[in-house]
């Protein structure tokens, strides 16, 4: 997606997306308690009616399959962190490589995309290996798939790229080659509002 493109889209909510998508948000937020204990959901919609330009991205976290909700708020900041809380890899974001160095690496059979670009258009950051181990404690994710992680740059720059899953009742985090892609592997995100 072109940078121009990007920015055009990214305030495109129009007023029924955004009802719609704040409505969505709501449910998930009240079916959900556990993720968010001691968190109101009035106090998180202030603070998204705050930050009208976030809505694109959890938009686009919702459209992609994510099925965003708080799990938790950034003690120094007040930022609510949204992230994407579907059971499995969010659908529409698997089959990704790691990043763009990876994608240009592979002369065939190239995926349609890589995980960094994705995320970066959409506007939300890979979680990190302790934010991944840490939505574990919020439930069981990715127990069929898995999700590529936020990689230190001394194990990128060694070809390496880090993903998670949940397996056998616990958390594995894992190593494989920035160019490889498998159609059980996607990516989570998280965004600060």
């Amino acid at each position: 997606m072109s940078s121009s493109r990007k920015d055009q889209s990214r305030q495109q909510v129009s007023p029924n997306e955004r009802e719609e998508l704040l409505q969505t948000l709501e449910e998930r937020f009240e079916s959900n308690m556990k993720r968010h204990e001691g968190l109101e959901w009035s106090a998180v919609l202030q603070r998204l009616l705050a930050h009208p330009d976030k809505l694109w991205s959890l938009k686009e976290m919702e459209r992609t399959g994510g099925e965003p909700d708080v799990i938790g708020q950034d003690a120094v900041t007040g930022a609510y962190l949204f992230c994407d809380c579907s059971a499995e890899s969010p659908k529409e974001r698997r089959s990704l490589c790691y990043d763009r160095d990876a994608l240009e690496s592979r002369k065939e059979a190239q995926p349609k995309d890589n995980a960094l670009d994705m995320a970066e258009e959409i506007g939300i950051e890979l979680l990190t290996e302790e934010q991944y181990r840490e939505l574990q404690q919020h439930g069981t994710f990715d127990a069929k798939t898995s999700s590529w992680l936020r990689t230190p740059p001394s194990v990128r720059k060694l070809g390496g790229a880090l993903f998670g899953d949940y397996r056998f009742g616990r958390v594995f985090i894992y190593h494989n080659g920035a160019q490889s892609y498998y159609a059980a592997r996607g990516f989570r995100g998280i965004l600060h509002v």
